[in-house]
Protein backbone atom coordinates (compact mmCIF):
# COMPACT_ATOMS: atom_id res chain seq x y z
CA UNK A 1 0.00 0.00 0.00
CA UNK A 2 1.08 3.52 -1.30
CA UNK A 3 0.49 6.70 1.38
CA UNK A 4 0.48 9.76 -1.17
CA UNK A 5 0.79 12.90 0.17
CA UNK A 6 -0.52 15.77 -1.95
CA UNK A 7 -2.96 18.73 -2.27
CA UNK A 8 -0.79 20.11 -5.65
CA UNK A 9 -0.47 20.15 -8.93
CA UNK A 10 2.27 16.76 -8.39
CA UNK A 11 -0.02 15.43 -6.36
CA UNK A 12 -2.83 15.37 -8.87
CA UNK A 13 -0.35 14.24 -11.50
CA UNK A 14 0.76 11.27 -8.82
CA UNK A 15 -2.32 10.64 -8.32
CA UNK A 16 -3.28 9.87 -11.73
CA UNK A 17 0.32 7.36 -12.26
CA UNK A 18 -0.99 5.50 -9.33
CA UNK A 19 -4.51 5.38 -10.52
CA UNK A 20 -2.76 2.93 -13.41
CA UNK A 21 -1.58 0.20 -11.44
CA UNK A 22 -5.60 -0.45 -10.77
CA UNK A 23 -4.10 -1.07 -7.21
CA UNK A 24 -5.16 0.79 -3.59
CA UNK A 25 -3.52 3.93 -2.29
CA UNK A 26 -4.19 6.93 0.32
CA UNK A 27 -4.47 10.61 -1.00
CA UNK A 28 -3.86 12.83 1.52
CA UNK A 29 -4.17 16.22 1.98
CA UNK A 30 -4.43 19.22 4.72
CA UNK A 31 -7.69 20.79 3.94
CA UNK A 32 -9.12 17.67 1.64
CA UNK A 33 -10.23 21.23 -0.71
CA UNK A 34 -8.38 19.74 -3.72
CA UNK A 35 -10.77 18.31 -6.52
CA UNK A 36 -8.98 14.95 -7.50
CA UNK A 37 -10.75 11.83 -9.30
CA UNK A 38 -9.92 8.64 -7.60
CA UNK A 39 -10.81 5.73 -8.63
CA UNK A 40 -8.46 3.20 -6.75
CA UNK A 41 -7.34 5.63 -4.13
CA UNK A 42 -8.58 6.62 -1.12
CA UNK A 43 -8.80 10.42 -0.52
CA UNK A 44 -7.99 11.68 3.48
CA UNK A 45 -7.62 15.16 4.73
CA UNK A 46 -6.15 16.56 7.95
CA UNK A 47 -2.95 17.16 8.63
CA UNK A 48 -0.44 14.44 10.11
CA UNK A 49 2.53 15.11 12.78
CA UNK A 50 4.65 12.25 13.21
CA UNK A 51 3.20 10.51 15.46
CA UNK A 52 -0.44 10.37 13.41
CA UNK A 53 1.66 9.53 10.20
CA UNK A 54 3.36 6.73 12.27
CA UNK A 55 0.41 5.54 13.28
CA UNK A 56 -1.65 5.39 10.03
CA UNK A 57 1.13 3.45 8.15
CA UNK A 58 1.54 1.21 10.88
CA UNK A 59 -2.08 0.63 10.69
CA UNK A 60 -2.75 0.22 7.10
CA UNK A 61 0.58 -1.59 6.33
CA UNK A 62 1.99 0.91 4.21
CA UNK A 63 5.03 0.37 2.31
CA UNK A 64 6.01 3.49 0.28
CA UNK A 65 5.27 7.02 0.82
CA UNK A 66 5.43 9.74 -2.01
CA UNK A 67 5.74 13.24 -1.10
CA UNK A 68 4.17 15.38 -3.26
CA UNK A 69 3.20 18.59 -1.00
CA UNK A 70 4.25 21.99 -2.10
CA UNK A 71 7.93 22.64 -2.17
CA UNK A 72 8.05 25.05 0.88
CA UNK A 73 5.41 22.21 3.30
CA UNK A 74 9.09 22.05 5.44
CA UNK A 75 7.18 20.61 8.33
CA UNK A 76 5.61 18.12 6.18
CA UNK A 77 8.63 16.71 4.32
CA UNK A 78 10.44 17.02 7.84
CA UNK A 79 7.53 14.64 9.09
CA UNK A 80 7.92 12.30 6.21
CA UNK A 81 11.58 11.91 6.70
CA UNK A 82 11.11 11.32 10.34
CA UNK A 83 8.51 8.41 9.72
CA UNK A 84 10.63 6.73 6.46
CA UNK A 85 13.58 6.80 8.96
CA UNK A 86 11.79 5.30 12.16
CA UNK A 87 9.75 2.67 9.88
CA UNK A 88 12.40 1.52 7.95
CA UNK A 89 9.87 3.06 4.49
CA UNK A 90 11.23 4.01 1.37
CA UNK A 91 10.33 7.62 0.46
CA UNK A 92 9.75 9.18 -3.10
CA UNK A 93 9.94 12.95 -3.39
CA UNK A 94 7.75 14.24 -5.91
CA UNK A 95 9.45 17.54 -7.16
CA UNK A 96 8.82 20.45 -9.60
CA UNK A 97 10.92 21.58 -12.07
CA UNK A 98 12.94 24.67 -11.45
CA UNK A 99 14.51 26.54 -13.92
CA UNK A 100 17.91 28.20 -13.07
CA UNK A 101 18.45 30.49 -10.66
CA UNK A 102 19.19 34.05 -12.88
CA UNK A 103 21.27 36.86 -11.36
CA UNK A 104 18.97 39.56 -12.14
CA UNK A 105 16.40 38.45 -8.69
CA UNK A 106 17.66 38.63 -5.14
CA UNK A 107 17.68 35.10 -3.67
CA UNK A 108 17.37 34.86 0.06
CA UNK A 109 17.14 31.55 2.19
CA UNK A 110 14.36 32.76 4.92
CA UNK A 111 11.78 35.99 6.00
CA UNK A 112 14.20 37.71 7.63
CA UNK A 113 16.74 38.13 4.90
CA UNK A 114 14.56 41.14 2.73
CA UNK A 115 17.43 43.89 1.57
CA UNK A 116 15.93 47.12 2.42
CA UNK A 117 13.01 48.24 0.25
CA UNK A 118 10.60 50.99 0.37
CA UNK A 119 6.92 52.33 -1.36
CA UNK A 120 4.89 48.79 -1.76
CA UNK A 121 5.81 44.96 -2.07
CA UNK A 122 3.96 42.75 -3.28
CA UNK A 123 4.34 39.09 -1.51
CA UNK A 124 3.22 36.52 -3.50
CA UNK A 125 4.05 33.99 -0.69
CA UNK A 126 0.73 32.66 0.55
CA UNK A 127 -1.12 33.29 3.74
CA UNK A 128 1.00 31.76 5.89
CA UNK A 129 3.75 34.16 5.28
CA UNK A 130 1.57 37.22 6.46
CA UNK A 131 2.45 36.72 10.21
CA UNK A 132 6.87 36.60 9.10
CA UNK A 133 6.39 39.87 7.01
CA UNK A 134 3.98 42.04 9.02
CA UNK A 135 7.22 43.25 11.41
CA UNK A 136 8.42 45.03 7.73
CA UNK A 137 5.02 47.33 7.52
CA UNK A 138 6.69 48.52 10.71
CA UNK A 139 9.32 50.34 8.44
CA UNK A 140 6.59 52.20 6.65
CA UNK A 141 6.93 49.35 3.41
CA UNK A 142 3.25 49.13 2.37
CA UNK A 143 2.65 45.13 1.61
CA UNK A 144 0.43 43.92 -0.58
CA UNK A 145 -0.87 40.15 -0.04
CA UNK A 146 -1.89 37.53 -2.51
CA UNK A 147 -3.48 34.76 -1.18
CA UNK A 148 -6.08 32.05 -2.08
CA UNK A 149 -9.43 33.04 -3.18
CA UNK A 150 -10.71 30.67 0.00
CA UNK A 151 -12.52 31.20 2.93
CA UNK A 152 -10.17 29.27 5.09
CA UNK A 153 -7.48 32.11 3.51
CA UNK A 154 -9.53 34.53 4.11
CA UNK A 155 -10.15 34.17 7.99
CA UNK A 156 -6.20 32.96 8.53
CA UNK A 157 -5.18 36.69 6.75
CA UNK A 158 -7.69 38.46 9.47
CA UNK A 159 -5.97 36.35 12.20
CA UNK A 160 -2.74 37.61 11.17
CA UNK A 161 -4.14 41.01 11.09
CA UNK A 162 -4.28 41.78 7.17
CA UNK A 163 -7.16 43.55 6.43
CA UNK A 164 -9.41 43.58 3.25
CA UNK A 165 -7.14 46.30 1.38
CA UNK A 166 -4.11 44.47 2.20
CA UNK A 167 -5.21 41.63 0.21
CA UNK A 168 -5.57 40.63 -3.68
CA UNK A 169 -6.70 36.74 -4.83
CA UNK A 170 -4.78 34.42 -7.19
CA UNK A 171 -6.75 33.25 -10.37
CA UNK A 172 -6.28 30.46 -11.80
CA UNK A 173 -4.50 31.71 -15.54
CA UNK A 174 -4.68 35.24 -13.98
CA UNK A 175 -3.02 38.38 -16.06
CA UNK A 176 -0.05 38.76 -14.10
CA UNK A 177 0.98 41.83 -15.70
CA UNK A 178 -2.32 43.51 -15.04
CA UNK A 179 -1.89 42.92 -11.73
CA UNK A 180 1.13 44.53 -11.22
CA UNK A 181 0.02 47.34 -13.14
CA UNK A 182 -3.06 47.46 -11.19
CA UNK A 183 -0.94 47.48 -7.78
CA UNK A 184 2.15 49.48 -8.87
CA UNK A 185 4.62 47.81 -6.53
CA UNK A 186 8.33 48.60 -6.16
CA UNK A 187 9.45 44.75 -5.35
CA UNK A 188 7.88 41.34 -5.63
CA UNK A 189 8.51 39.01 -3.31
CA UNK A 190 8.36 35.40 -5.08
CA UNK A 191 8.97 31.72 -3.37
CA UNK A 192 10.81 29.82 -5.88
CA UNK A 193 7.76 27.28 -6.69
CA UNK A 194 8.70 25.69 -10.31
CA UNK A 195 7.26 25.78 -13.61
CA UNK A 196 4.15 24.43 -12.33
CA UNK A 197 4.44 27.13 -9.92
CA UNK A 198 3.46 30.04 -11.79
CA UNK A 199 7.38 31.13 -10.67
CA UNK A 200 8.54 32.25 -14.68
CA UNK A 201 5.11 33.92 -15.69
CA UNK A 202 5.73 36.20 -12.77
CA UNK A 203 9.12 36.95 -13.01
CA UNK A 204 8.77 37.66 -17.03
CA UNK A 205 5.73 39.85 -15.85
CA UNK A 206 8.05 42.11 -13.18
CA UNK A 207 10.91 42.08 -15.89
CA UNK A 208 8.89 43.70 -18.63
CA UNK A 209 7.89 46.38 -15.62
CA UNK A 210 11.15 47.27 -14.44
CA UNK A 211 10.28 45.55 -10.94
CA UNK A 212 12.89 44.36 -8.56
CA UNK A 213 12.31 40.80 -7.77
CA UNK A 214 13.18 38.60 -4.25
CA UNK A 215 12.88 35.36 -4.46
CA UNK A 216 13.08 32.70 -1.60
CA UNK A 217 15.37 29.72 -1.79
CA UNK A 218 13.71 26.35 -1.59
CA UNK A 219 13.99 24.10 1.06
CA UNK A 220 16.23 21.62 1.06
CA UNK A 221 15.17 18.40 0.33
CA UNK A 222 15.53 15.57 3.02
CA UNK A 223 18.61 12.94 2.18
CA UNK A 224 16.31 10.51 2.94
CA UNK A 225 14.43 10.95 -0.17
CA UNK A 226 14.66 9.21 -3.78
CA UNK A 227 13.81 12.75 -5.48
CA UNK A 228 12.13 12.52 -8.94
CA UNK A 229 10.31 15.79 -10.90
CA UNK A 230 7.78 13.58 -12.93
CA UNK A 231 5.32 11.04 -13.59
CA UNK A 232 7.64 8.79 -15.51
CA UNK A 233 10.31 9.31 -13.09
CA UNK A 234 7.70 8.34 -10.23
CA UNK A 235 6.26 5.64 -12.02
CA UNK A 236 10.02 3.96 -12.73
CA UNK A 237 10.56 4.87 -8.53
CA UNK A 238 7.81 2.95 -7.19
CA UNK A 239 8.58 0.10 -10.02
CA UNK A 240 11.81 0.28 -8.43
CA UNK A 241 10.70 0.50 -4.68
CA UNK A 242 7.66 -1.81 -4.68
CA UNK A 243 7.99 -3.61 -7.67
CA UNK A 244 4.20 -5.50 -7.56
CA UNK A 245 2.75 -2.21 -7.14
CA UNK A 246 2.38 -1.98 -10.92
CA UNK A 247 1.35 -5.13 -12.56
CA UNK A 248 3.53 -4.26 -15.40
CA UNK A 249 6.66 -2.30 -15.72
CA UNK A 250 7.76 0.54 -18.23
CA UNK A 251 10.96 0.41 -19.99
CA UNK A 252 13.14 3.27 -22.27
CA UNK A 253 13.00 4.21 -25.98
CA UNK A 254 15.98 3.59 -27.92
CA UNK A 255 16.40 7.66 -28.14
CA UNK A 256 16.61 7.93 -24.43
CA UNK A 257 18.82 5.10 -24.29
CA UNK A 258 21.15 6.84 -27.01
CA UNK A 259 20.72 10.37 -24.94
CA UNK A 260 21.96 8.39 -21.99
CA UNK A 261 25.45 7.17 -23.51
CA UNK A 262 26.05 10.40 -25.22
CA UNK A 263 25.55 11.90 -21.77
CA UNK A 264 28.18 9.34 -20.13
CA UNK A 265 30.69 9.82 -23.57
CA UNK A 266 30.28 13.57 -23.03
CA UNK A 267 30.82 13.53 -19.41
CA UNK A 268 34.17 11.66 -19.94
CA UNK A 269 35.32 13.65 -22.62
CA UNK A 270 34.78 16.97 -21.05
CA UNK A 271 35.31 16.54 -17.47
CA UNK A 272 37.41 12.81 -17.16
CA UNK A 273 34.12 11.46 -15.47
CA UNK A 274 32.78 8.18 -15.44
CA UNK A 275 29.44 8.66 -13.43
CA UNK A 276 27.29 5.45 -12.77
CA UNK A 277 24.46 6.79 -13.51
CA UNK A 278 23.83 10.10 -15.72
CA UNK A 279 20.38 12.61 -15.77
CA UNK A 280 18.66 12.49 -18.84
CA UNK A 281 15.99 15.40 -19.63
CA UNK A 282 13.28 14.12 -21.32
CA UNK A 283 10.83 15.72 -23.94
CA UNK A 284 8.60 16.82 -21.11
CA UNK A 285 11.02 18.53 -19.20
CA UNK A 286 11.16 16.35 -16.45
CA UNK A 287 14.76 14.54 -15.47
CA UNK A 288 15.58 10.82 -14.69
CA UNK A 289 19.18 8.90 -13.95
CA UNK A 290 19.95 6.04 -15.99
CA UNK A 291 22.77 3.50 -15.22
CA UNK A 292 25.36 3.91 -18.03
CA UNK A 293 28.68 1.75 -19.15
CA UNK A 294 32.05 2.50 -20.49
CA UNK A 295 33.97 0.82 -23.66
CA UNK A 296 37.30 2.53 -24.96
CA UNK A 297 36.06 4.76 -26.91
CA UNK A 298 32.06 5.21 -26.50
CA UNK A 299 29.45 5.11 -23.79
CA UNK A 300 26.62 2.38 -23.93
CA UNK A 301 23.12 1.61 -22.02
CA UNK A 302 21.43 -1.76 -22.26
CA UNK A 303 18.15 -1.53 -23.63
CA UNK A 304 15.19 -1.85 -20.97
CA UNK A 305 11.80 -1.92 -22.27
CA UNK A 306 10.16 -3.03 -18.98
CA UNK A 307 6.80 -5.96 -19.56
CA UNK A 308 6.77 -4.52 -23.48
CA UNK A 309 7.57 -7.05 -26.06
CA UNK A 310 10.27 -5.60 -27.75
CA UNK A 311 12.84 -7.43 -30.00
CA UNK A 312 15.28 -4.57 -29.07
CA UNK A 313 15.06 -5.86 -25.81
CA UNK A 314 18.50 -6.18 -23.76
CA UNK A 315 20.05 -4.60 -27.09
CA UNK A 316 23.14 -2.78 -26.37
CA UNK A 317 23.01 1.13 -27.50
CA UNK A 318 26.46 2.88 -27.78
CA UNK A 319 27.13 6.69 -28.39
CA UNK A 320 30.86 8.23 -29.17
CA UNK A 321 30.54 11.87 -29.27
CA UNK A 322 33.44 14.08 -30.40
CA UNK A 323 33.81 18.30 -30.53
CA UNK A 324 32.88 19.34 -33.33
CA UNK A 325 32.00 23.08 -34.83
CA UNK A 326 28.24 22.18 -35.25
CA UNK A 327 25.97 19.33 -33.60
CA UNK A 328 25.55 16.72 -35.47
CA UNK A 329 24.12 12.97 -35.09
CA UNK A 330 25.42 10.08 -37.73
CA UNK A 331 24.26 6.35 -37.41
CA UNK A 332 27.14 3.53 -36.91
CA UNK A 333 26.98 -0.14 -36.55
CA UNK A 334 23.18 -1.62 -36.47
CA UNK A 335 21.54 1.73 -36.96
CA UNK A 336 19.69 1.43 -40.47
CA UNK A 337 19.11 4.18 -42.80
CA UNK A 338 15.79 6.10 -44.51
CA UNK A 339 15.69 5.12 -47.90
CA UNK A 340 12.08 6.37 -48.91
CA UNK A 341 10.95 9.94 -48.82
CA UNK A 342 8.25 10.78 -46.05
CA UNK A 343 9.96 10.19 -42.84
CA UNK A 344 11.48 13.13 -40.46
CA UNK A 345 14.98 13.15 -42.60
CA UNK A 346 15.13 12.62 -46.39
CA UNK A 347 16.70 8.95 -47.81
CA UNK A 348 20.34 8.36 -46.88
CA UNK A 349 20.29 9.60 -43.46
CA UNK A 350 20.47 7.30 -40.32
CA UNK A 351 16.92 5.96 -39.18
CA UNK A 352 16.93 8.38 -36.38
CA UNK A 353 14.31 10.48 -36.17
CA UNK A 354 13.83 13.84 -34.63
CA UNK A 355 12.28 13.34 -31.50
CA UNK A 356 15.91 11.37 -30.09
CA UNK A 357 17.47 13.91 -31.99
CA UNK A 358 15.88 16.74 -29.81
CA UNK A 359 16.82 15.06 -26.98
CA UNK A 360 20.39 14.55 -28.00
CA UNK A 361 20.72 18.34 -28.75
CA UNK A 362 18.67 19.37 -25.19
CA UNK A 363 20.81 17.37 -23.05
CA UNK A 364 24.38 17.71 -24.00
CA UNK A 365 23.61 21.58 -24.89
CA UNK A 366 24.23 21.77 -21.03
CA UNK A 367 27.73 20.65 -21.37
CA UNK A 368 28.45 24.29 -23.28
CA UNK A 369 30.25 22.67 -26.69
CA UNK A 370 29.05 21.12 -29.56
CA UNK A 371 29.45 17.76 -30.85
CA UNK A 372 29.18 15.12 -33.28
CA UNK A 373 27.71 12.38 -32.05
CA UNK A 374 27.96 8.60 -33.52
CA UNK A 375 24.89 6.12 -32.38
CA UNK A 376 25.21 2.78 -32.58
CA UNK A 377 23.83 -0.84 -31.71
CA UNK A 378 25.93 -3.88 -32.10
CA UNK A 379 23.39 -6.49 -33.55
CA UNK A 380 21.01 -4.82 -34.83
CA UNK A 381 20.97 -5.79 -38.60
CA UNK A 382 19.69 -8.78 -37.22
CA UNK A 383 16.91 -7.36 -35.02
CA UNK A 384 15.62 -5.00 -37.69
CA UNK A 385 14.58 -8.19 -39.92
CA UNK A 386 12.30 -8.67 -37.67
CA UNK A 387 10.64 -5.19 -37.59
CA UNK A 388 8.44 -3.85 -39.74
CA UNK A 389 11.50 -1.46 -40.96
CA UNK A 390 12.55 -3.32 -44.46
CA UNK A 391 8.95 -2.48 -45.06
CA UNK A 392 9.05 0.48 -44.16
CA UNK A 393 12.26 1.44 -46.25
CA UNK A 394 14.32 1.48 -43.31
CA UNK A 395 17.55 -0.66 -44.42
CA UNK A 396 20.46 -2.37 -42.56
CA UNK A 397 19.51 -2.12 -38.68
CA UNK A 398 17.36 -0.56 -36.21
CA UNK A 399 15.64 2.90 -35.87
CA UNK A 400 16.12 4.79 -32.81
CA UNK A 401 12.55 6.08 -31.93
CA UNK A 402 10.76 7.58 -29.10
CA UNK A 403 8.36 10.66 -28.62
CA UNK A 404 8.17 10.47 -24.70
CA UNK A 405 11.42 8.88 -23.88
CA UNK A 406 9.35 5.89 -22.15
CA UNK A 407 7.78 2.97 -22.96
CA UNK A 408 4.45 2.39 -21.54
CA UNK A 409 4.36 -1.66 -21.00
CA UNK A 410 2.21 -3.35 -23.69
CA UNK A 411 -0.35 -6.05 -22.63
CA UNK A 412 -3.76 -5.92 -24.92
CA UNK A 413 -5.94 -6.91 -21.45
CA UNK A 414 -4.35 -4.44 -19.50
CA UNK A 415 -4.48 -2.00 -21.88
CA UNK A 416 -8.01 -2.27 -22.40
CA UNK A 417 -8.71 -2.84 -18.57
CA UNK A 418 -7.68 0.79 -18.01
CA UNK A 419 -9.21 1.88 -20.65
CA UNK A 420 -12.40 0.78 -19.42
CA UNK A 421 -11.21 2.20 -15.69
CA UNK A 422 -10.62 5.73 -17.50
CA UNK A 423 -13.97 5.48 -19.60
CA UNK A 424 -16.06 4.96 -16.30
CA UNK A 425 -14.57 7.92 -14.77
CA UNK A 426 -14.80 10.05 -17.93
CA UNK A 427 -18.20 8.85 -17.23
CA UNK A 428 -18.73 9.97 -13.49
CA UNK A 429 -17.30 13.32 -14.40
CA UNK A 430 -20.23 14.01 -16.25
CA UNK A 431 -19.27 16.55 -18.69
CA UNK A 432 -21.60 16.03 -21.00
CA UNK A 433 -18.87 14.98 -23.39
CA UNK A 434 -15.81 12.34 -23.68
CA UNK A 435 -13.18 12.36 -25.73
CA UNK A 436 -11.01 9.16 -27.12
CA UNK A 437 -7.91 9.80 -28.80
CA UNK A 438 -4.49 7.90 -29.73
CA UNK A 439 -2.10 9.53 -27.70
CA UNK A 440 -0.40 12.42 -25.99
CA UNK A 441 0.13 14.28 -29.42
CA UNK A 442 -3.51 14.04 -30.06
CA UNK A 443 -4.77 15.01 -26.56
CA UNK A 444 -2.63 17.98 -26.36
CA UNK A 445 -4.78 19.01 -29.90
CA UNK A 446 -8.26 18.02 -28.74
CA UNK A 447 -8.08 19.80 -25.93
CA UNK A 448 -7.32 23.06 -27.24
CA UNK A 449 -10.36 21.85 -29.30
CA UNK A 450 -12.44 21.57 -26.56
CA UNK A 451 -10.94 23.88 -23.69
CA UNK A 452 -14.00 23.56 -21.41
CA UNK A 453 -13.70 20.13 -21.20
CA UNK A 454 -12.39 18.40 -17.79
CA UNK A 455 -8.94 15.95 -17.66
CA UNK A 456 -11.43 13.47 -16.81
CA UNK A 457 -13.25 13.10 -20.24
CA UNK A 458 -10.34 13.05 -22.31
CA UNK A 459 -9.26 9.07 -22.72
CA UNK A 460 -6.64 7.38 -24.87
CA UNK A 461 -7.54 4.02 -26.69
CA UNK A 462 -3.85 3.67 -28.49
CA UNK A 463 -4.83 1.26 -30.77
CA UNK A 464 -7.63 -0.46 -29.41
CA UNK A 465 -10.12 1.56 -31.42
CA UNK A 466 -12.91 -1.21 -31.70
CA UNK A 467 -12.51 -2.05 -27.80
CA UNK A 468 -12.91 1.70 -26.75
CA UNK A 469 -15.93 1.77 -28.58
CA UNK A 470 -17.36 -1.22 -27.52
CA UNK A 471 -16.87 -0.21 -23.36
CA UNK A 472 -17.99 3.28 -24.30
CA UNK A 473 -21.55 1.56 -25.74
CA UNK A 474 -22.02 -0.75 -22.90
CA UNK A 475 -21.11 1.86 -20.09
CA UNK A 476 -23.69 3.93 -21.40
CA UNK A 477 -21.71 7.02 -22.87
CA UNK A 478 -24.00 9.00 -24.67
CA UNK A 479 -22.11 11.48 -26.36
CA UNK A 480 -18.38 10.64 -27.59
CA UNK A 481 -15.72 12.14 -29.45
CA UNK A 482 -13.06 10.44 -31.77
CA UNK A 483 -9.97 12.46 -32.91
CA UNK A 484 -7.66 10.45 -35.08
CA UNK A 485 -4.38 10.56 -36.96
CA UNK A 486 -4.11 10.34 -40.50
CA UNK A 487 -2.03 6.99 -40.12
CA UNK A 488 -4.85 5.38 -37.92
CA UNK A 489 -7.55 6.54 -39.88
CA UNK A 490 -6.58 5.32 -43.20
CA UNK A 491 -6.01 1.38 -41.49
CA UNK A 492 -9.90 1.87 -39.74
CA UNK A 493 -11.31 3.06 -42.95
CA UNK A 494 -10.19 -0.58 -44.32
CA UNK A 495 -12.06 -2.01 -41.44
CA UNK A 496 -9.08 -2.66 -39.27
CA UNK A 497 -10.81 -1.74 -35.39
CA UNK A 498 -7.27 -2.30 -34.14
CA UNK A 499 -4.63 -0.22 -35.71
CA UNK A 500 -1.51 -1.58 -34.28
CA UNK A 501 1.38 -1.86 -36.37
CA UNK A 502 2.02 -5.16 -35.25
CA UNK A 503 -1.82 -6.39 -36.77
CA UNK A 504 -1.76 -4.08 -39.50
CA UNK A 505 -0.31 -2.14 -42.41
CA UNK A 506 -2.04 0.59 -44.41
CA UNK A 507 -3.42 -0.38 -47.62
CA UNK A 508 -2.31 2.14 -50.37
CA UNK A 509 -4.60 0.46 -53.01
CA UNK A 510 -7.23 1.38 -50.56
CA UNK A 511 -5.93 4.54 -49.96
CA UNK A 512 -5.73 5.31 -53.42
CA UNK A 513 -9.49 4.09 -53.86
CA UNK A 514 -10.42 7.15 -51.43
CA UNK A 515 -8.18 9.93 -52.81
CA UNK A 516 -10.19 8.48 -56.57
CA UNK A 517 -13.61 8.87 -54.45
CA UNK A 518 -12.77 12.60 -52.80
CA UNK A 519 -12.13 13.54 -56.57
CA UNK A 520 -8.36 13.59 -56.50
CA UNK A 521 -6.47 13.26 -60.05
CA UNK A 522 -4.84 9.99 -61.43
CA UNK A 523 -1.51 11.76 -61.78
CA UNK A 524 -2.15 12.51 -57.44
CA UNK A 525 -3.31 8.86 -57.20
CA UNK A 526 -0.28 7.44 -58.95
CA UNK A 527 2.13 9.23 -56.69
CA UNK A 528 0.51 8.09 -53.61
CA UNK A 529 1.62 4.16 -54.35
CA UNK A 530 4.97 5.50 -53.12
CA UNK A 531 4.36 6.91 -49.58
CA UNK A 532 6.07 5.12 -47.04
CA UNK A 533 3.94 7.10 -44.29
CA UNK A 534 0.30 8.66 -44.44
CA UNK A 535 1.07 11.75 -43.44
CA UNK A 536 2.71 12.54 -46.73
CA UNK A 537 -0.68 12.39 -48.25
CA UNK A 538 -0.94 16.26 -46.04
CA UNK A 539 1.53 17.56 -48.49
CA UNK A 540 0.38 15.31 -51.21
CA UNK A 541 -3.07 16.08 -52.33
CA UNK A 542 -3.73 19.54 -53.56
CA UNK A 543 -5.54 21.83 -50.71
CA UNK A 544 -8.69 22.46 -52.67
CA UNK A 545 -9.21 18.05 -52.42
CA UNK A 546 -8.03 17.98 -48.91
CA UNK A 547 -11.73 18.43 -47.29
CA UNK A 548 -12.99 16.47 -49.67
CA UNK A 549 -10.18 13.58 -48.86
CA UNK A 550 -10.73 14.09 -45.24
CA UNK A 551 -14.72 13.61 -45.56
CA UNK A 552 -13.91 10.37 -46.96
CA UNK A 553 -11.86 9.08 -45.04
CA UNK A 554 -14.39 9.73 -41.77
CA UNK A 555 -17.86 8.37 -43.75
CA UNK A 556 -15.38 5.13 -44.08
CA UNK A 557 -14.31 5.32 -40.37
CA UNK A 558 -17.57 6.08 -39.53
CA UNK A 559 -19.39 2.52 -40.73
CA UNK A 560 -17.14 0.91 -39.00
CA UNK A 561 -17.25 2.76 -35.65
CA UNK A 562 -21.30 2.70 -35.46
CA UNK A 563 -20.89 -1.43 -35.65
CA UNK A 564 -19.29 -1.18 -31.99
CA UNK A 565 -20.87 2.45 -31.21
CA UNK A 566 -24.53 1.82 -32.42
CA UNK A 567 -27.00 4.00 -30.04
CA UNK A 568 -24.90 6.91 -29.32
CA UNK A 569 -24.06 10.43 -30.20
CA UNK A 570 -20.79 9.83 -32.56
CA UNK A 571 -18.52 12.92 -33.30
CA UNK A 572 -15.12 11.88 -35.49
CA UNK A 573 -12.89 14.31 -35.92
CA UNK A 574 -9.43 13.54 -37.89
CA UNK A 575 -6.30 16.06 -37.06
CA UNK A 576 -3.51 17.11 -39.30
CA UNK A 577 0.08 17.71 -38.76
CA UNK A 578 -1.16 21.08 -38.61
CA UNK A 579 -2.87 20.66 -35.66
CA UNK A 580 -5.74 21.76 -37.41
CA UNK A 581 -9.34 19.34 -36.67
CA UNK A 582 -11.30 18.28 -39.66
CA UNK A 583 -14.69 16.80 -38.23
CA UNK A 584 -17.03 14.89 -40.17
CA UNK A 585 -20.05 17.09 -40.97
CA UNK A 586 -22.84 15.14 -39.61
CA UNK A 587 -22.74 14.37 -35.82
CA UNK A 588 -25.65 12.77 -35.90
CA UNK A 589 -26.06 8.71 -36.32
CA UNK A 590 -28.43 7.81 -38.87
Amino acid sequence: MILLLGGTTEGRMAARTLEEAGNPFYYSTKTGEQDVSLQHGTALAGALDVQAMTGFCRSKGIRLIVDAAHPFARELHATVAAVAASLSLPAIRFERIFPPRATDICWIDDYGHLPPLSGTLLATTGVQSIGRLKAYEKTGLRIIYRILPRESSRRLARLQGADESRLCYWQEGGDELALLRQIKPQAVLLKESGLSGGFQEKVSAARELGIRIIALKRPETPAIFHPVNGVHGLRRAVEQLLPEFFPLHSGLTTGTCATAAAVAAAFRLLKGEQPENVPVRLPDGETIYLPVHYGKDYASVTKDAGDDPDVTQGLEIRAKVSLSDRFEVCGGQGIGHFTLPGFDYPPGEPAINRGPREMLRDNLSDFGAQFKVTVSAPGGEEIARRTFNPRLGIKDGISIIGVSGIVKPFSEQAFIDSIRKCLTVARAADSGLTVIHSGAKSEGMLKSYYPDLPPQAFVEYGNHIGATLRMAHELGIRRLSMGLMLGKAVKLAAGHLDTHSRQVVMDRDFIAGMMREAGCGEQTVRQAGDITLARELWQLIPREQIEAFCQTVLRHCRAYCLQEYPQGNLQLLLIDENGGIHPLMSDQNP
